[in-house]
């Protein structure tokens, strides 16, 4: 097994106020999606207040900005939720309340048991944005291997948009 588990940051720009009309069915699956994850092979952690969501947390200046943050075993545990599970006609939807990003999602390794803070993440995606994916932050389509160099990393075809 790795000493390295992978982290995911994915930020989006909301349409209009978290408690409009727009985004309802956004924030009625919240709930649901987040069980999806917890429940799913592989997952370690999730970003959440004591409401069970991040939706509260604003980590840029832009106050529009949701952040999503969790850690997975390993991309391939993270791909099968995102791209293979009962959450993903709700990211096919995201078009719907976000607005389109370029940048809006960025993965690293962690040594297992690390929680990474959402200064990482911000940090993650500022150097994926200057410097393209690298080992220190890089996409599912772009992935790099875990430090570890246990596993080999198959990047994901066109079927699985990252």
């Amino acid at each position: 097994m790795s000493q390295f588990h992978l982290a995911q940051v994915n930020i989006g720009r909301i349409r209009d106020a978290i408690d409009s009309p727009l985004l309802a069915d956004f924030v009625a699956a919240l709930e649901p999606v987040n069980k999806i994850a917890d429940e799913s092979p592989g997952f370690v952690w999730r970003l959440q207040t004591e409401d069970g969501d991040a939706t509260s947390i604003r980590p840029f200046e832009d106050e529009t900005i949701l952040v999503n943050m969790s850690v997975w075993e390993s991309i391939d545990t993270l791909g099968d939720f995102v791209y293979r599970s009962a959450h993903t006609p709700f990211m096919r939807r995201r078009r719907e309340w976000f607005h389109r990003m370029d940048l809006y999602m960025a993965l690293w390794w962690v040594e297992s048991g690390t929680i990474p803070s959402v200064m990482d993440a911000r940090e993650r995606l500022a150097h994926l944005e200057k410097h393209g994916p690298t080992p220190f932050a890089f996409t599912f389509r772009q992935p790099f291997p875990p430090p570890d160099g246990r596993s080999t990393i198959v990047p994901y075809d066109e079927a699985c948009p990252a």
